[in-house]
């Protein structure tokens, strides 16, 4: 049995960081949702 989850911080980043969901209209609306949640954290 391999190991599959090998976590990397930067292809995190650069996935679903802040800065790529401010990118598009819907991304957005992603940190918009999450704001009106009242999410501690909105992204990565």
């Amino acid at each position: 049995m391999s190991i599959t989850y090998q976590p990397k911080k930067k292809k995190r980043a650069t996935t679903h960081g802040f800065l790529v969901r401010m990118a598009t209209k819907g991304g957005k609306k992603v940190i918009a949702r999450r704001r009106s949640m009242g999410r501690k954290k909105l992204s990565v």
